[in-house]
């Protein structure tokens, strides 16, 4: 009996060993950073996908901006699966909440860099989470297309740094002679600005635009962005006798705002980052009335080129889009676009060495990287009156 059970034992362990050699032979490893093929059994009867990360501020002050970067980019995916997805490819999101803070940003950008089913970074919002997360597309071989970051060394810092947005060394030196020196007219004002590195930087541009159009600068200050008591500041500046206002941010626009007005400062008002954005009307009511804000695009429910984004965005988030959304939107397609391009295996790289040939038409105006990974876009002057944006001066007003 003893010999019985060895015998069998024996033969258990030789086709337990035989069949351990054939699944080693046969097997053929997964090729590391390409878009998933297989289904969870190991089989090829699974939908080809294609899995983007985004990384976005769903929290705190730039909380506007995030969700629409979560809204927007999911009705993107929506829109190119539905029309048939991209080479054989539907598109997945996975999105995650950095609340503008620079190391947690990084934190979610390394974890999809290490997760092989994550093929490019949308986000962040802010130019300086972007610049965080700069040489960790440099170590992963990752891409990373913000919709927003306009920080003019940006997108030069690694040749996976991508953003569809407009670059602030062009767009402030703009906003100075254009809006406050053509449109408005104005020959002196005072600015402030959001310390960070954006701000920092577009402040800079904006003052040399300042001096090249020979306005005279009567103060100059800058703010936290955790801050929200800016009276200090405002004294400063209306102490100065200035009758125009330049604000150079984006989430702290509202509260700044009301807080010039509730200081009795009757000052014309000019914001360069917001967009045209309905949080702003919302939250100021009469006090935002006269607003100035230059801006690439203004999203109307009436204009048949965005009406359909339009409607599907406020049916997610319950407002209007903003510039930045649609920026958002825009990083989808410039991915789609460079994958539909790519002939053989999509992979992290492949889609790094397509993004710089991309050209197309979207709904953001035509998208072409420069050598830099940066776009060039023109503005519009926008206004507030009777409570509602007007559009004032077409684009390449000068």
């Amino acid at each position: 009996m003893r010999k019985k059970i060895a015998a069998l034992l024996i033969m258990s362990l030789s086709l337990m060993s035989l069949a351990g050699c054939g699944a080693e032979d046969s097997a053929v490893p997964e090729p590391e950073s390409t878009a998933q093929t297989k289904a969870a059994d190991g089989s090829d009867n699974a939908e080809k996908t294609i899995k983007f990360g985004v990384i976005a501020p769903l929290t705190g002050t730039h909380a506007e901006y995030g969700q629409g970067f979560d809204a927007a980019t999911q009705i993107a995916v929506e829109d190119i699966n539905a029309a048939g997805g991209v080479n054989g490819y539907k598109l997945e999101l996975e999105c995650q909440d950095s609340a503008a803070d620079a190391k947690t940003s990084s934190d979610i950008f390394t974890r999809y860099a290490e997760d092989d089913e994550i093929m490019a970074v949308i986000g962040d919002f802010t130019s300086s989470c972007c610049k965080a997360n700069a040489p960790l597309t440099e170590e992963y071989g990752l891409v990373q297309i913000s919709p927003t970051a306009s920080d003019p060394s940006y997108a030069s810092m690694s040749e996976y740094c991508f953003s569809v947005m407009y670059n602030q060394s062009t767009a402030a030196p703009w906003t100075a002679e254009s809006v406050v020196g053509h449109f408005l007219g104005k020959s002196e004002c005072a600015v402030m600005y959001l310390n960070t590195d954006w701000g920092i930087t577009t402040n800079d541009y904006f003052l040399s635009g300042l001096d090249s159009a020979g306005i005279k600068l009567l103060g100059d200050e800058s703010y936290t962005e955790n801050e929200t008591d800016f009276s200090s500041v405002i004294s400063k500046l209306k102490a100065t006798g200035a009758d125009t206002l330049v604000i150079l941010d984006q989430g702290n626009v509202p509260t700044i705002i009301n807080q010039v007005k509730g200081s009795g400062w009757d000052c014309q008002i000019v914001s360069l980052g917001p967009g045209a954005s309905d949080q702003i009307l919302d939250l100021c009511g009469d006090n935002a009335e006269g607003l100035v804000i230059p801006c690439p695009s203004y999203i109307t429910a009436d204009n048949p080129d965005t009406s359909d984004f339009y409607k599907k965005f406020y049916d997610k988030n319950q407002c209007a889009p903003t510039d930045h959304s649609l920026c958002a939107y825009n990083a989808v397609q410039a991915l789609t676009e460079a994958i539909k391009s790519i002939d053989g295996e999509v992979t992290r790289e492949s889609i790094k060495d397509a993004l710089k040939d991309v050209s197309y038409d979207g709904l953001a105006g035509h998208t072409q990287f420069n050598d830099d990974g940066g776009v060039s876009r023109d503005l519009l002057i926008i206004q507030v009156e009777n409570g509602g944006y007007v559009v004032k001066e077409k684009y390449g007003y000068r």
